[in-house]
């Protein structure tokens, strides 16, 4: 029974997940900033020629990746937990030399030895368990085959969960794994020949609204387990308010990031 209730909580969470992404999908671009910054990080480290491999975009969002993909040569899978994303997606990339796929990154939709890379960007922290996907993706590569992800670390957007804790004692704010946690993972999935690169990324804002309009505005406001009541204005200033003691001296606050880019060879 207690396993039935954890399933039912993951699967509600999942459509959660989808649902806001898939109302974000036509405003995420224009608040992904930070999310293409990664992104770029990661696709530093494949290969610029690309030509005759088959590669798989898994959490592609709107494509904006997966575009960059094909134009180094590859033919490209995008996958995604939303249709409205996968439908934003195709609309950049259209249908030449790039197919598009509904999937879980627990439970992916293909067959083993399918793809020669995945690339998965700021997707897998998603993932209730770090250790599920990747025993995926090490499961959809071919032999010789190389992943290449990041996801988000804890400490990240620390700035916005201590204003929050000094409102309520409800949590606001996505909690994110260790790096510890994401070894821990790897072996769990017997991905065993692998780099990690750890680094922190702080981008400034003019407003604590302003950083919460960009995480709404990408999808990314769906918190587990916490309440989906209505915030007040009055609630909003409050959090508004702690948040300017990380204030610098220009006015800008800051929403800091601890990112994990992560290399695995098969």
């Amino acid at each position: 029974m207690k396993q039935a209730l954890l399933t039912d909580t993951a699967n509600s969470d999942k459509q959660a997940i989808a649902l806001a992404f898939g109302k974000a999908a036509k405003t995420y671009d224009q608040h992904a900033a930070f999310q293409r910054d990664v992104g770029h990080r990661l696709l530093e480290k494949m290969p610029e020629d690309l030509t005759g491999r088959r590669v798989l975009d898994l959490g592609c969002g709107t494509g904006y990746f997966s575009e960059l993909l094909r134009d180094r040569g590859a033919s490209v899978v995008c996958a995604d937990l939303s249709p409205q994303m996968l439908a934003t997606a195709r609309k950049r990339c259209g249908d030449w030399r790039v197919t598009y796929q509904v999937a879980d990154a627990e439970a992916l939709p293909f067959s083993a030895t399918k793809f020669d890379y995945v690339f998965s960007s700021l997707a897998l922290q998603w993932c209730q368990d770090l250790a599920y996907p990747l025993r995926e993706i090490k499961r959809v590569l071919k032999p010789k085959g190389m992943a290449f992800f990041s996801t988000l670390l804890d400490g990240s957007l620390l700035e916005l969960k201590t204003a929050w804790q000094k409102i309520d004692a409800y949590q606001h704010v996505n909690h994110f794994i260790s790096a510890n946690q994401v070894k821990i993972a790897l072996a769990q999935s017997h991905c065993h020949n692998h780099h990690l690169d750890l680094t922190d990324i702080t981008v400034w804002y003019p407003s604590a609204f302003a950083v919460m309009r960009d995480l709404k505005g990408i999808g990314a406001n769906h918190v587990s387990g916490r309440s989906h009541g209505l915030t007040s204005r009055k609630v909003l200033t409050q959090v508004e308010r702690e948040y300017q003691t990380f204030q610098n001296h220009l006015g800008h606050v800051p929403a800091s990031y601890k990112v994990c880019l992560g290399v695995i060879e098969i």
